[in-house]
């Protein structure tokens, strides 16, 4: 029987790693900037990847081209596509029509959001407000079609809208801007009322005592107590309303009728068009719009409250 003249390797002991995780240990107790950097290199690593590089590219793609003749992409870099979306009048229409369904539908959402989050926040008991706020949950867990497909037979011709308005003689709006709006505004509702309520929430209830034992009718408390503190959470349901509806394109398709918006346009230059640098160029334009808001809105302290 022969013995083997291989060393065995010895397997790390216990105290030897102990010691250099303690020497780790003590070395980042000291660098509090270190340890914060390698606290966030994965999540930064990953936005970089996802939303820096994925924008350059698209700002790269708007500068491309395609060939007339044979439809492939030309990849030399040229601004026509960004002089094209700045100067025609199809796009300066869509985008003011995108604009104004996106303003209407949040200042829809905010006026239905104000009374539904100041009763959750300080009148509702405590049972009855976590059965609100499931209640205000529970549409997002439905599918965005079904809420969209549920909106057109609403409102289609005979449907439940001219069931309940046929008796005082009107009639359902039908599919266009009108149905957009309605659709729109009940799809991003839930996070509207969300922040508000949040932002309700951190109002002190010993504020509306004091300003009701001073005197103050109702109005004058909300004017000058409540809105402003409560403008921040105001402004940060807006910015889902608004970027929500800047971006959507298939609830247009779907009630919108034959008007268009900026989505749309995106969405046929990238299939039926099959141009893809120009609807890279249509897509920068909310981009920019929402960059606009945000720095607008930042020093309000909306952002906070997202």
């Amino acid at each position: 029987m022969t013995q083997s003249n291989t060393p065995a390797v010895a397997a790390p002991s216990p105290s030897g790693v102990g010691a250099a995780t303690r020497r780790a240990s003590s070395f980042l107790a000291t660098r509090p900037r270190l340890r914060l950097g390698l606290f966030l290199s994965a999540p930064l690593t990953w936005l970089v990847l996802v939303y820096v590089v994925a924008l350059a590219a698209l700002l790269v793609t708007a500068l491309w081209s395609v060939d007339a003749f044979t439809g492939e992409i030309d990849r030399g870099l040229t601004l026509d596509n960004l002089r094209e979306v700045a100067t025609e009048s199809l796009y300066r229409t869509v985008t003011l029509r995108t604009l104004g369904v996106a303003a209407l539908v949040t200042v829809i959402d905010v006026a239905i959001a104000l009374p539904i989050a100041f009763f959750m926040a300080k009148v509702a008991s405590p049972r009855a407000r976590r059965l609100l706020v499931v209640a205000v949950l529970t549409p997002l867990w439905a599918s965005y079609l079904v809420k969209a497909f549920a909106w057109r037979s609403l409102l289609s011709e005979g449907g439940l809208v001219d069931w309940v308005l046929d008796p005082f003689g009107a009639h359902s709006p039908g599919y266009g801007l009108t149905a957009v709006v309605m659709t729109q505004a009940y799809i991003w509702l839930p996070y509207v009322i969300l922040p508000i309520f949040a932002g309700m929430e951190r109002v002190p209830d010993s504020l509306l005592e004091a300003a009701g034992d001073l005197g103050a009718s109702a109005g004058t408390t909300v004017r000058t107590v409540v809105m402003p503190l409560l403008l921040p959470a105001i402004v940060a349901g807006s910015i889902f309303s608004f970027s929500l509806t800047l971006g959507d394109y298939i609830s247009v398709n779907i009630v919108g009728g034959a008007n268009q918006m900026l989505g749309n346009l995106v969405y046929t230059n990238v299939g039926a068009a099959n141009n893809l640098p120009l609807a890279a160029a249509i897509a920068l334009v909310p981009i920019v719009i929402m960059l606009g808001y945000l720095a607008a809105v930042r020093r309000t302290g909306a952002l906070d409250n997202l």
